[in-house]
């Protein structure tokens, strides 16, 4: 008994990971949010003429850097590009483009529409821009979820089979690992269809709550019968195979909701990526048409 809660706590040791936690991403999306309120309702035009100085410098420098977001695709195509830096680099200086381009052609319009030329364009960047900050946090929450949970998930899983079938001298326990199984089945592995796994994406904390609730119920209710009916064990080591059951399912729910929310995101991540793509090109279509018509015509 004490070599199976020493395998369950070892186990958990093994297993846990530390998530990365970024507090940046907050603190820049505060500085842009409250750059932008400040913008609409500061009244610009009193300052900032879109056809002259400042104005147009703005609009130029704004276009200027998103049409260098084409620089991330090209560095992650051409091995020779290397010497411009790393992709991963290029990653945060394209997010960080994508970012404060629109924000200067926004300073540049003075948050107003203009000619129809320029209103499409003004559009395109914004359905753009909007399309980036969806990439992004889909990226960042496919991220947070790469730690190898997969491997974590199926280290757990193999130690409940094997503690299973090991454990024969322990009755109750393969019945709190049946448990377990079921309530991972029911309550963390996603559905088949689209709408139902969008839904479970969506509800993944309240789950892992119910699921947890669950299991410690089945668990408890376990070690009190046990306790009750069995005089060959002693309470107290019902008591701590109980808690080390406790704890190795805590830690597999989590396992299984991250693994499971990651394949999510990762499937959401690639047809957020089809849609990016025609998107971006239809606004450098119509950057480079506004820019044409306001300089000739």
């Amino acid at each position: 008994m004490n070599t199976t809660a020493a395998s369950l706590d070892s186990a958990h040791s093994k297993a846990k990971l530390a998530t990365r936690r970024m507090h940046w991403p907050f603190i820049w999306t505060a500085v842009v949010v409250g750059l932008l309120c400040w913008g609409y309702y500061a009244h610009l035009e009193r300052y900032i003429s879109p056809q002259r100085g400042l104005g147009y410098w703005l609009g130029i420098v704004g276009g200027s850097m998103m049409v260098l977001l084409l620089m991330y695709s090209a560095r992650k195509r051409a091995a020779w590009l290397k010497w411009l830096g790393s992709i991963p680099a290029w990653f945060e200086i394209h997010m960080t483009l994508g970012i404060v381009g629109p924000i200067l052609v926004l300073f540049h319009s003075n948050f107003k529409l203009g000619a129809t030329n320029s209103n499409v364009a003004l559009v395109c960047m914004l359905v753009v821009a909007g399309s980036g900050v969806i990439g992004r946090y889909i990226y960042t929450r496919l991220h947070a979820r790469m730690d190898d949970h997969e491997v974590t998930l199926g280290q757990l899983k193999a130690v409940g089979e094997r503690l299973r079938t090991q454990a024969a001298s322990i009755s109750f326990l393969p019945s709190m690992l049946d448990a377990i199984d079921r309530i991972e089945r029911r309550w963390i592995d996603p559905p088949k269809g689209p709408a139902e796994r969008l839904l479970h994406l969506l509800s993944g904390g309240p789950r892992l709550v119910v699921a947890r609730w669950l299991v410690r119920y089945e668990i408890n209710r376990t070690v009190k019968r046990t306790v009750r009916g069995d005089s060959a064990l002693s309470a107290r080591h019902v008591q701590r195979i109980g808690e080390a059951a406790r704890s190795y399912a805590a830690r597999r729910l989590e396992a299984g909701r991250r693994m499971a929310e990651y394949r999510l995101y990762a499937q959401l991540f690639s047809l957020w990526h089809v849609l990016h793509i025609p998107l971006f090109f239809m606004l450098l279509i119509a950057g480079v048409t506004h820019v044409i018509a306001v300089n000739v015509y």
